[in-house]
């Protein structure tokens, strides 16, 4: 069980001057990230090209497959963080997770110009990222002190954003080397991945912070296991999922903004695929402070914070000012709402999960937020097609604002704790 505390995280501060080291598995699990990052990147920044200028794919046709392996990646992390949950399985079901992703790169690289086998090695390196994610982040959960979870978490993003930043611009080194050989992209693509997962086998131990078989909290950590749902007991775990649900809800594709800055500073398209390399930057740099400021300050705040610079990045792109700064501002807030928001939401949502349910309590909120960001963009490219670009943007401005006052109400501000066999049933306070 855990029960809510309030002020600043459940552990005691290190002494002034003293900092504490990223724990190892925190590292190698980062590592493992950044490579298999370098591999998956390598591959997305070059699809769009490949699938539409090399094979002719509409971009229709392209929507419809990216999308629906997407829908399938969301789900797929129920049953990933589940099944990691059985017996203590996470290196295990993640293991399987990064090398369906790395067998997918060598799908590409066979496939020749076959639709069908292309979309099953889509939806392989797809349902690879769904079945690895909750396991890992649940690693990260059971290696790290509960104090330090924004730390943790904000030190494997950059790690794997430094993976996201390498990717394309290795992609794009290929084909110029290579004179547009895709399969040069695909094999490279390939090496690298198998090289990830020979790292998370060798340098990933298995889970920690397992008690006692035989002992109390032994018995405590095998009645938490009650599947996938069992954490929406909890009242302040409850409230998360609904939130990142409804923050998801409210949150427009990362696509969509890079198709109205194009729009708007009509650039030629040959830069396009550099966009998303910005706000990387940007999410790199400010990872770790946003984490450690997370763990200072309690990590609702930078949550709401990171959803605020989200509203002004779409804020910016309707008003008047000149188009370099549009650009600039526009890249900058959506890395700093990354920083803000992607690791910090898995430390906020840890402590309040029990011994045997962390890979699919992580789960759930991810599975929730992706379905509803989901929902968002086929509404918000429904509302564009209909009323315009600006008018869709204005809406999910007032969208993201609504969603943000009513998560400031509902997100726990006390700090999950640890109790014993006998704790009551969590009571977190919200206002």
């Amino acid at each position: 069980m855990y029960v809510a505390t309030t002020g600043r995280p459940d552990a005691p501060p290190a002494p002034s001057g003293v900092r504490r080291r990223v724990p190892g598995t925190v590292l190698a699990l980062g590592t493992v990230s950044l490579v298999t990052d370098v591999s998956s990147e390598m591959v997305t920044a070059v699809l769009p090209l490949y699938l539409v200028l090399g094979l002719g794919l509409s971009p229709l046709q392209f929507g419809l497959l990216d999308g629906l392996s997407t829908g399938a990646t969301a789900l797929v992390r129920l049953l990933g963080g589940a099944t990691a949950d059985r017996g203590g399985r996470h290196k295990a079901v993640g293991g399987l997770g990064y090398a369906l992703s790395a067998l997918s790169r060598l799908g590409l690289l066979l496939a020749g110009g076959a639709t069908g086998w292309i979309a099953g090695a889509i939806g392989a390196d797809r349902l690879g990222k769904g079945v690895r994610t909750a396991p890992r982040d649940a690693l990260i959960t059971l290696h790290s002190p509960p104090e330090d979870l924004g730390r943790a978490f904000g030190t494997h993003r950059a790690m794997d954003t430094t993976g996201a930043l390498l990717g394309p611009l290795a992609a794009f080194a290929l084909l110029w080397a290579t004179a547009d050989a895709y399969d040069a992209v695909f094999a490279v693509s390939f090496c690298v991945g198998a090289f990830g997962v020979v790292l998370w086998v060798l340098c990933v131990p298995g889970r920690g912070r397992t008690p006692a078989a035989g002992g109390p909290e032994g018995r405590t950590a095998r009645r938490a296991r009650g599947g996938v749902l069992a954490g929406l007991r909890s009242p302040g775990y409850r409230r998360i999922v609904v939130c990142a649900a409804l923050l998801g809800a409210a949150t427009i594709g990362d696509s969509f903004l890079y198709l109205l800055l194009q729009r708007r500073l009509s650039f030629d398209a040959t830069w396009f695929p550099f966009l998303p390399l910005g706000a990387a930057a940007v999410f790199l740099l400010l990872a770790v402070p946003a984490g450690r400021l997370a763990d200072r300050l309690g990590r609702r705040r930078p949550l709401l914070y990171g959803h605020g610079a989200l509203a002004l990045a779409y804020g910016l792109l309707l008003t008047p000012l000149p188009d370099m700064v549009v650009l600039l501002g526009v890249l900058a807030l959506l890395g700093l709402f990354y920083a803000a928001t992607d690791g910090v939401l898995m430390a906020l949502t840890g402590p309040y999960l029990a011994e045997g349910r962390q890979a699919g309590g992580l789960a759930l909120v991810q599975t929730a937020q992706a379905l509803a960001r989901l929902g968002s963009a086929v509404a918000f490219g429904a509302l564009w097609t209909a009323t315009g670009p600006e008018t869709a943007l204005a809406v999910a401005l007032a969208a993201l604002a609504a969603a943000v006052c009513c998560s400031a109400r509902l997100l726990p501000r006390g700090v999950a704790a640890p109790a014993g066999p006998s704790a009551p049933e969590p009571s977190e306070r919200t206002d």
